[in-house]
């Protein structure tokens, strides 16, 4: 093993650890580029890569930053709409009037809600948006901030329409099939861990009598959500957490509405107590933004509708020659692209109208409006605040981005593959046991599961070839605890925590996480032999 190498393919890695994690510790935004520049130092120095090689990687990092930056933007923009709207005032006042039963409202919000949301969102948007809600229903803050963080884990690595399993580990050179068969390991680690989440979760809130006493309706909602969540998952990681928090959230408030499980059976209000007029018609205006926002999905993603490979064609429609630089060019489906970044081989391509950002959030967001009938000012705000939200995590999003790109520069020869052979000669067989904790350290210091996967995804996939573990069960461990990891992100906290005003919390919510976190990844590893 070649031991100088290793200590400096890490060294990036260990320093952005350090950074993130000290006392004073520095935003991801600065650790992660910082980290990059590193890296980038010793390929040149060290490795000896080609210089142009290492130029064409750090472009291909930049551009594919716009992939995560524009999902993000669309994502925060369709819930701004929402905001401004008044259409999430109406979804809270229903809320509000489903139940008073409190584990069937920490169920429908704490659980069901936001996995529909991480469905369709995630970017730490289900626990700022799930908090509130239940402050407002009357719990106590940091209570509910611990449960959202510790519920918002099981539909992570299928969130932002599955971007952390396509997206993060996609870079790979991994088949479709390879894909889905991490989706699916995946998901049977997560139902693992489903058994006993929520169940912990609920009881930083409520005692150990009251969750007993509503066991049943526990069981209904979670079951409502992993049956229709391990079915999608066989034939797409995008869809899986959608598909089980609608059924969930559908289910949850069916059966809180009838008392199904719950003790003393239903708690429903009339139509003419507070927080339930305006009929069935108000809530399915109200909620369109959501049910569009699916509805578009679907329609594009669906392979026997052929939107799908309409929006991913790459056949150029214009194109120019940059000599022995490569090829820009555009096709007609709006792919933009570069082939052979300065002649090295390597490839970049955005599909501008597949990439869940122009359609569907904009375009579901542009139809809200005009449905609300929401005056400029409106529009405006909405816009400028999605903006300033999105400035935030671009340094990040670019930092970690050109980091993995630079670690798997070289092939054979790359600093991803020197780490993996040593990583194998260190830990031999026990790996198996130690990956999900990998990549919930990634969550934990770059506060993304996507990034985690970036980040560590190419050094367990080469830790998986040295030891000849199965690199599909190695991957989904990494999306696992990348998803896991969720619960100890020290950015979803803070944010989470500014929402409902709760700064200087932050060590406090940490030390209820630690545990679950530490059983997550049991669960997850007891699982990952079982497949």
């Amino acid at each position: 093993m070649d031991f100088v190498g290793f200590i400096l393919a890490g060294l990036p890695i260990g320093l952005l650890v350090h950074w993130m994690t000290r006392r004073d510790g520095l935003p991801s935004s600065r650790a992660l580029p910082l980290a990059a520049l590193l890296l980038y130092a010793i390929l040149l120095v060290y490795f000896r890569l080609p210089p142009l090689l290492v130029h064409a990687a750090v472009v291909d990092g930049l551009l594919t930053a716009l992939t995560p930056v524009a999902i993000v933007l669309g994502a925060v923009l369709l819930f701004k709409t929402m905001e401004h709207t008044g259409a999430m005032a109406t979804v809270r006042e229903r809320l509000n009037g489903v139940t008073s039963n409190r584990v069937a409202q920490l169920m429908i919000v704490g659980w069901a809600f936001s996995f529909l949301v991480e469905g369709v969102s995630g970017f730490g948007t289900p626990a700022a948006l799930a908090a509130p809600l239940l402050v407002g229903l009357g719990f106590a803050p940091l209570p509910v901030v611990v449960l959202c963080l510790m519920m918002n884990t099981v539909p992570v690595s299928f969130g932002a329409v599955g971007m952390p399993t396509w997206f993060g580990l996609g870079g790979l050179g991994l088949t479709e099939a390879e894909l889905r068969e991490i989706g699916l390991k995946s998901a049977w680690m997560h139902a693992g861990a489903a058994l006993f989440i929520p169940l912990l979760a609920l009881r930083v809130v409520v005692p150990w009598r009251e969750i007993r006493e509503n066991l049943g309706f526990i069981a209904l909602v979670v079951g409502a959500t992993m049956a229709p969540y391990l079915l999608t998952v066989r034939f797409s990681v995008e869809f899986p957490s959608i598909v089980g928090g609608l059924c969930a959230l559908v289910v949850s408030v069916f059966a809180a509405r009838r008392g199904i499980g719950l003790k003393g059976g239903a708690a429903r209000r009339t139509s003419a107590e507070p927080g339930m007029g305006g009929g069935p018609g108000r809530l399915v205006k109200a909620t369109f933004p959501i049910w569009g926002t699916v509805l578009v999905l679907l329609l594009t993603r669906l392979e026997p509708l052929g939107l799908r490979t309409l929006l991913t064609a790459k056949t150029p429609a214009l194109d120019l020659s940059l000599g022995g630089w490569g090829e820009l060019y555009l096709s007609a489906s709006l792919v933009v692209g570069w082939r052979s970044i300065f002649g090295t081989g390597q490839d970049w391509a955005h599909a501008i109208l597949y990439v869940p950002s122009v359609l569907p959030f904009v375009l579901i967001s542009s139809l809200a409006f005009v449905l609300y009938r929401s005056p400029g000012r409106a529009v405006r705000e909405a816009w400028r605040e999605s903006l300033g939200r999105v400035v935030r995590p671009i340094g990040a999003f670019v930092g970690a981005l050109v980091l993995v790109k630079l670690l798997t520069a070289g092939g054979a020869g790359s600093a991803a593959n020197t780490l993996g052979h040593g990583l194998a000669g260190a830990v031999g067989g026990v790996w198996q046991g130690a990956a999900v904790y990998l990549g919930a350290l990634g969550s934990f210091f770059s506060g993304s599961n996507t990034v985690s996967n970036l980040t560590f995804g190419g050094i367990q996939f080469a830790t998986a070839e040295e030891l000849g573990l199965s690199r599909t069960t190695i991957l989904a461990l990494q999306s696992v605890g990348g998803a896991m990891g969720n619960m100890i992100c020290i950015h979803n906290i803070v944010a989470v925590c500014s929402v409902v005003g709760l700064q200087g919390k932050e060590s406090e919510i940490l030390r209820h996480a630690w545990l679950p976190v530490l059983l997550y990844g049991v669960a997850a590893g007891l699982v990952s032999l079982a497949l």
